[in-house]
């Protein structure tokens, strides 16, 4: 299977001019045969964590909102990250996961909130896993990835992947994903996917350089650090 690692600027706040963004990379990246992309955090708003503790209409209502539904025709299964509402008075950071067919596949909230995040967002609890082209999946959001525990319980479940949507910046934020991403591939055994912002994003410049790693910490694949583009690579069973 041929997977996308996808960047982006985003427009702040501004969930339609994201979708049709991200729908571009989408569409880029199953030109390139990729049969499913991976997008960074907060996909169709950017980190605008004031606009969306103001504004609640920035939330996905659940994984049928139909301001998806441009992200479910893509054509090419896709995990996108977004603020999504759920029972109690505060969103979950979440990453949706669709497959070719615009299919519902599974939720992952993100476990592990940083700093600001807490007491603005609900910390989600479970593993998010899931298979798709016979190969298993794992997902994390950002700061996750920072608790080996997370991908040591993926690898031993199974999963052949592992998928990031993240937000690292210029600065310390090029030093931790050049650390964080080939420690997980190399510690775990685990492919992994990083889906990254370029340019400004709320407090943050994302530094780009979205790539995959294969199983051991050898780069695959790797963006540059000033354009909205995906990178592919090939993933063995």
């Amino acid at each position: 299977m041929k997977i996308a690692a996808a960047q982006l600027t985003c427009v702040p706040a501004d969930v339609h001019a994201n979708t049709r963004r991200s729908v571009a990379l989408a569409a880029e990246a199953r030109a390139q045969g990729a049969e499913l992309v991976v997008f960074p955090e907060f996909t169709l708003t950017g980190y605008e964590l004031e606009a969306l503790a103001a504004d609640p209409s920035l939330w996905m209502a659940d994984a049928d909102d139909t301001r998806l539904d441009p992200l479910r025709s893509a054509g090419i299964a896709v995990a996108v990250n977004v603020a999504l509402r759920t029972p109690g008075p505060l969103p979950a950071i979440a990453t949706l996961v669709y497959g070719a067919d615009g299919a519902h596949v599974t939720t992952y909230a993100k476990r592990h909130l940083y700093r600001h995040e807490q007491g603005a967002f609900t910390a989600g609890e479970g593993p998010g896993r899931f298979t798709l082209g016979g190969i298993r999946f794992s997902l994390g959001v950002c700061y996750d990835n920072h608790f080996p525990e997370l991908t040591a319980g993926a690898a031993a479940d199974g999963c052949r992947v592992h998928l990031a949507s993240s937000l690292y910046g210029t600065g310390d934020g090029i030093r931790e994903r050049a650390t964080v991403y080939p420690g997980i591939a190399g510690e775990h055994g685990l492919y992994v996917v990083l889906g990254n912002h370029v340019g400004p994003s709320g407090p943050w410049t994302g530094c780009g350089r979205a790539a995959l790693w294969a199983p051991g910490g050898a780069l695959l694949a790797e963006a540059d650090d000033r354009t909205a583009c995906v990178v592919t690579a090939d993933v063995a069973p």
